[in-house]
Order: C-alpha cells, then sequence, then structure tokens
C-alpha cells in the first residue's frame, strides 16, 4: 500500500511540475508575442468572441477574384482598390483617392465615425498586406479602433468557425472626420520627401524586394516602360516579407523578432515607408504602428510617382545599413558589387556620400 501511494505521489508531483513547466512556457511565448500597440492585430478566436457587440463592422477587403463565397458572418465587402486611383495626367497609378473620396467610400459602405472597424482579407493575397491599407486610410482619418485581423479569412476557417455565403448588405450613413481629428502627417508625398532628403529626422524604408532595391529587378510604370532603377537616397531596405515568420503562413512575427528586424530604426524619429504602389509599403507601416512607432507615414505613390522617368527625383543604388540590426541589404547585395554605408544611429537618414544615378527627364 505505502509503495502505491508513494507512486500516486511521484505521479501527481510530475503533473505538478510539468504544469508550471508549460506554464512558464506559455508566459514567455505570450510575453514575446507582446506589441506595444497589440489592439491593432487580432486573432479569429477574439473575433468570434465580440461578433455580436455593437458598433463592430467586420470588413472584408479583399479582391473579387479571392472571395470564393466565405465571408466571415456578418461582414460587409468592401474592396481596398476602392481607395485607390489613376492619375492619368501625372502618369502615375495606385494613387490615394485622398480623404474627402474616402470618407464617401467608408459612409456608403455603412462604417460611422464610432465604429470599430475590424478588418480582414486572405493569405492567398499577402495576408494583412491590403488589410493594411485600409488601416492607413483609417489611420490618416484619425479613426480610433481599428484591427487587422491575422492571416484573414484562412484564420477564421481553419479556427473551425462557420462562414456565410454572402457579404452584409450595410446601410449607407454619414462618416464624417473633424478636420482636428485628421492625421494628415501620415501621408507623404513625392515632394514631402524630397525637400526632406538629408534632414537626420527623417528614416526612409524601402520594403520592396532587394532587387528593386538595388535596381536589378525593373518595375514597369503605367505605359509599360520601366521605371528609373534604384531607390529612394539614403533608404534602407526590409523587404515586407521579413514581416511574417513564414511565407506561406503568413503570421506576424512575434515583438521581439520584430525588434530585432527593425533594431537601428529611431522610434523618436519619423519613419517613410515605400513600395511600388503602396500596397507593401502600408503593410510595414502598420508592423511599425504595432510596434508602437508613432511617427511612421505611407509614401502612397511610391516607385510609381518616385521611379516616373519624366519626374526629376534623385536616385541612387547605394546601399545603407541600419546600426544593430539586420542590414538593409544583405550580404547578397554586397556580393553585387554595391558598396555598403555603415551610418552611425545618430546619422542614420543623412545626406548618402555617392551611388547616384539619373534624376530623369
Amino acid at each position: 500500500m505505502k509503495q502505491n501511494h508513494f507512486v500516486r505521489l511521484s505521479i501527481i508531483a510530475v503533473m505538478l511540475v510539468l504544469g508550471v513547466f508549460w506554464a512558464l512556457v506559455s508566459a514567455q511565448d505570450v510575453a514575446t508575442r507582446f506589441y506595444p500597440n497589440e489592439n491593432f492585430l487580432v486573432d479569429a478566436k477574439w473575433l468570434n468572441s465580440h461578433i455580436n457587440e455593437p458598433n463592430l463592422v467586420i470588413v472584408d477587403v479583399r479582391e473579387k477574384k479571392y472571395l470564393k463565397n466565405a465571408f466571415i458572418p456578418g461582414s460587409i465587402c468592401l474592396e481596398w482598390k476602392q481607395f485607390q486611383e489613376t492619375a492619368t495626367a501625372r502618369g502615375i497609378g495606385s494613387v490615394f483617392v485622398g480623404v474627402d473620396r474616402a470618407q464617401e467610400i467608408l459612409g456608403q459602405a455603412g462604417i460611422a465615425r464610432d465604429d470599430t472597424v475590424v478588418i480582414y482579407d486572405t493569405v492567398e493575397r499577402d495576408g494583412g498586406a491590403t488589410s493594411s491599407y485600409l488601416f492607413w486610410v483609417l489611420d490618416v482619418l484619425g479613426h480610433n479602433r481599428k484591427m487587422v485581423l491575422e492571416r484573414g479569412i484562412e484564420a477564421w476557417v481553419e479556427a473551425g468557425f462557420k462562414t456565410d455565403a454572402e457579404p452584409r448588405q450595410a446601410t449607407p450613413v454619414l462618416y464624417q472626420a473633424p478636420v482636428k481629428e485628421l492625421r494628415m502627417d501620415r501621408w507623404a508625398d513625392g515632394a514631402f520627401i524630397q525637400t526632406r532628403l538629408g534632414d537626420p529626422f527623417y528614416q526612409i524604408l524601402d520594403v520592396r524586394s532587394e532587387d528593386e532595391y538595388l535596381g536589378t529587378k525593373l518595375d514597369a510604370g503605367l505605359d509599360g516602360k520601366p521605371l528609373k532603377t534604384g531607390h529612394i537616397p539614403t533608404a534602407y531596405n526590409i523587404d515586407y516579407k521579413q514581416n511574417w515568420v513564414e511565407g506561406k503562413n503568413k503570421a506576424v512575427k512575434t515583438y521581439a523578432e520584430l525588434q530585432a528586424l527593425y533594431a537601428g530604426l529611431d522610434p523618436n524619429r519619423s519613419v517613410i515607408t515605400y513600395c511600388h504602389s503602396g500596397r507593401r509599403g502600408s503593410f510595414s507601416y502598420f508592423i511599425l504602428r504595432l510596434m508602437g512607432f508613432e511617427n511612421v507615414s505611407l509614401y502612397d505613390s511610391s516607385w510609381f510617382e518616385w521611379g516616373n522617368n519624366s519626374l526629376f527625383f534623385p536616385v541612387e543604388v547605394q546601399t545603407h545599413q541600419l546600426l544593430g540590426g539586420l542590414p538593409g541589404a544583405s550580404a547578397k547585395a554586397v556580393s553585387k558589387g554595391a558598396p555598403v554605408t555603415n551610418q552611425k544611429k545618430s546619422e542614420a537618414g543623412s545626406k548618402s556620400t555617392g551611388g547616384y544615378i539619373s534624376c530623369g527627364g
């Protein structure tokens, strides 16, 4: 009997130790996942538990070809590309429609100023990198309560929650952002950036692929002709895809991993993100906001404007490196013969020492 009693006590002790171990592991995982602005990113479980709350609006921003007749119950369909237009006269594509038109679109979709907006897209189409565009639009409008559903519709389905075959038809309302609450500082254009090249307060982040950054892969303009090669002078390069744990699942990295990725960026200074058309740039914008960066803006016209050969914006192919973090361009860039500039943190964003190519025109 004593032996059996001893065995039972041993089993209980082992179970208690294992329980403490898993609790510590779970606590550590939560700690590393914590983001300063964690309310900007939600998971399917959270959404399911809040789905019936008043003033909660779920917005599906997928393009039609990605819908597949599966919607989160109660969600409205509002394609993210409705917030972009083509500036034909300027020869620039994918330009933000502006705050007035954006408010009209939101109101027509039944979204009110005091609503909590949950935005989702699909892993198939760069999970989060289209939801983030509407997040940015709402950020410019000073809309307080907005969040992105991590991994979009796939996360909802994988969690076992039901879907609807059709979206909800919303009743139009008036969306009106008070002028004093607009955050126009979160929207940058080429002229703004050009006058601030060399200003140490501004840090420019190119989130395109390394090949685009170095100019070895060409982007095309509206006319189909190649745009200028290279990047905005002084820009660092962190491909937006590096924000995910891995490319297929597209879950966002932990805060600790993102800190390592963006080490060297100063959160007390301004960061301007850009890509080719504003979509990828909006995702890195969202990630920086998630990390607690306040002074962030998106150059929405991005390389469509800056790389336009009819405009006189300077470009360079010289790479720049963030001190203390992952390099703006990896060792692969060095192997291609591009010089690497090691800038001290206090000098980050200062004027480049060379590497310029044609300004176009």
